[in-house]
């Protein structure tokens, strides 16, 4: 049956597309990689390959124009291996390179996004920073004109795919304070004065990610991506689309929770019998197959009424709260998956352990589950 009445044949070949690539090239290594704290470059090409790479993006710069339920379909799907490092770190070009094609200049656009949508380079967002996270328009990285050339100094925290990327999208400070002083600079990893330090995550951990310090980096002026002050809507724009793929995948991660849970359930067996055949467990179960239907239904919704009208305020208000029903669900099937694996989940490699990890960062990443409450009370227009 189809999660939406509006998805096509070609929807569902392209989920049954990806699914096949998780299931060869993902879902075997994701441990190992976890364990390792990353994951080949090669897997870049091969997605990008794949037709994964340039979905949503303009066609004369190699991508694929594409619906949201194209981009929904892919992070539900690669969430089925249980990595959500893999995911955060391999698709970081898809908050990394959204503000160059819809802000940045032709020259700009021509010189980087064939290289990201190839997988030859990758694109990574720098917009969080030590001093505060979902406060951005206090920012205070700077970066002041001289002459031909902008001088970025600062730091960003958090950032993913913060040691591997080629290319950063940097929010700086290039007016006065609040919204209206805010840029956007691409600034290439090689610079001279940019340094990065690895931070060590209680999940993700095959995700490269990083502080990154500015100390009088300088960068072209035609790496400016649109208009000079003008970057705090673009920022914007672009959370919204982070913030569908975040439910997306932590559906799809809900999902394989409990798929571990059930199949656990059907095969162990306690006092005689499985362990579904104990009503406190298939009523557990019953609990995250609600949350995910629930969350389900709202993620398509939601996709599909930003299609018909991606402005509208009570759509925005909507894809808020999908945020926080998503990663709530995700958080809660995590749980639920652990304790009826009971030791098996706790132990290290296992899809629901690392699922559990993984959970939290969910609720945070792409605005924390506060902040989403509050953009989705003023969006609905209950205060100013």
């Amino acid at each position: 049956m189809k999660a939406h009445p509006a998805l096509t044949a070609e929807h569902e070949a392209f989920r049954e597309t990806v699914r096949r690539f998780v299931a060869r090239e993902v879902a075997p290594f994701a441990a190992e990689w976890d364990e390792a704290g990353e994951f080949p470059r090669e897997l870049y090409r091969k997605a990008a390959a794949a037709g994964f790479f340039g979905i949503g993006f303009p066609e004369e710069y190699g991508g694929t124009p594409a619906d949201l339920f194209y981009g929904v379909i892919l992070a539900e799907e690669f969430a089925q291996a249980g990595a959500g490092g893999v995911s955060a770190s391999l698709f970081s070009h898809t908050i990394g390179a959204p503000p160059i094609a819809a802000a940045g200049s032709e020259a700009l656009k021509r010189r980087v996004l064939p290289a990201i949508l190839s997988g030859e380079k990758i694109s990574a967002l720098a917009i969080t920073e030590p001093s505060g996270g979902s406060d951005v328009a206090n920012l205070a990285t700077r970066a002041r004109r001289e002459g031909a050339e902008y001088v970025v100094e600062g730091e960003k925290a958090f950032i993913t795919s913060g040691m591997r990327a080629d290319y950063y999208t940097v929010a700086v400070r290039t007016g006065g304070p609040g919204a209206g002083g805010i840029s956007l600079l691409l600034v290439e990893a090689d610079r001279p004065g940019l340094a990065r330090t690895p931070l060590r995550k209680m999940g993700w951990w095959c995700s490269d990610t990083a502080l990154l310090r500015f100390e009088g980096v300088r960068v072209p002026a035609e790496n400016l991506i649109g208009e000079e002050n003008a970057g705090f809507r673009t920022i914007m724009r672009n959370f919204n689309a982070e913030r569908l793929a975040i439910a997306a995948g932590a559906v799809g991660f809900a999902q394989a929770s409990l798929d571990d849970a059930l199949a656990w359930a059907r095969e162990r067996r306690t006092f005689g019998a499985p362990l579904i055949a104990h009503q406190a467990v298939r009523h557990r179960l019953v609990d995250m197959q609600t949350r995910i239907a629930a969350a389900r239904a709202l993620l398509y919704d939601t996709a599909w009424r930003l299609m018909e009208a991606p402005r509208e305020p009570r759509w925005i208000a909507q894809l808020a709260m999908l945020k926080n029903a998503a990663t709530d669900a995700m958080q809660a099937c995590a749980d639920g998956a652990v304790q009826v694996l009971g030791g098996a989940g706790y132990i290290r490699g296992s899809r629901a352990e690392r699922i559990y990890r993984e959970a939290k960062v969910m609720q945070i990443g792409g605005g924390a589950t506060e902040i989403m409450k509050e953009l989705a009370a003023r969006q609905l227009g209950w205060f100013a």
